[in-house]
């Protein structure tokens, strides 16, 4: 059987939205706690209305520049949910949602 050479192509290009929200107040953290996504600005600064849905891709979540653990929240079009956590945030905290979606293209 001879040898054959298959060579496949494939491009990824992604896209990156982020929304920012810093706490104006304390935010006391239990399994469940949400924040809603109009609580968020996006990058333009203006106030967000919902969270992208991401089918292929992924979301990140980050308090105060560190990124979260992937279990620690869910993010939905309306808003974010804390899983399994308990603590409190402090005002002036800033918030970060990023919603990447990725798209191949053969």
């Amino acid at each position: 059987m001879a040898l054959s050479i298959i060579n496949i192509h494939v491009n990824v290009n992604g896209t990156s939205t982020r929304f920012f929200d810093v706490l104006a107040a304390d935010l006391t953290v239990a399994d469940g706690t949400t924040i809603p996504a109009t609580a968020f600005l996006n990058d333009s600064g203006t106030a967000a209305t919902a969270f992208p849905v991401v089918t292929h891709g992924y979301y990140n979540f980050y308090i105060n520049g560190v990124m979260q653990e992937g279990g620690s929240y869910t993010i939905s079009a309306t808003e974010l949910t804390f899983n399994g956590v308990t603590g409190t945030i402090s005002a002036g905290t800033p918030l970060v949602v990023e919603a990447v979606e990725l798209v191949t293209q053969t």
